[in-house]
């Protein structure tokens, strides 16, 4: 587990505590005992993961599809998305919490 958090990872986090978005995130948490997510909202099964230049595609969908059997959506943003953007990473995060198209 990492401890300081990339800059996007801190950039985004600062959206998402203190239940900015009406729901409580928790960073880098171990989920489905070998995973550990880069923001977790563990009352609606949320994770939001975000993904540098070096991921691997087929290890990231393997995993989601595990955690999907565990009952958990994940959403994955681009980390250069987060500076670009935020705004609608914001959003498009709001619009999985609340199930609707903002």
């Amino acid at each position: 587990m990492r401890r300081a958090p990339t800059p996007s990872e801190a950039r985004l986090w600062l959206a998402l505590r203190g239940k900015r978005l009406g729901f409580t995130f928790r960073r880098q948490v171990v989920v489905g005992g070998q995973y550990i997510a880069d923001f977790l909202a563990r009352d609606v099964r949320l994770i939001v993961e975000l993904d540098g230049p070096r991921h691997c595609a087929t290890a990231d969908a393997r995993r989601d599809r595990d955690l999907a059997r565990l009952g958990y959506r994940t959403l994955r943003f681009c980390s250069a998305a987060v500076h670009q953007d935020l705004v609608n990473v914001v959003r498009r995060i709001l619009e999985e919490l609340h199930g609707v198209e903002l």
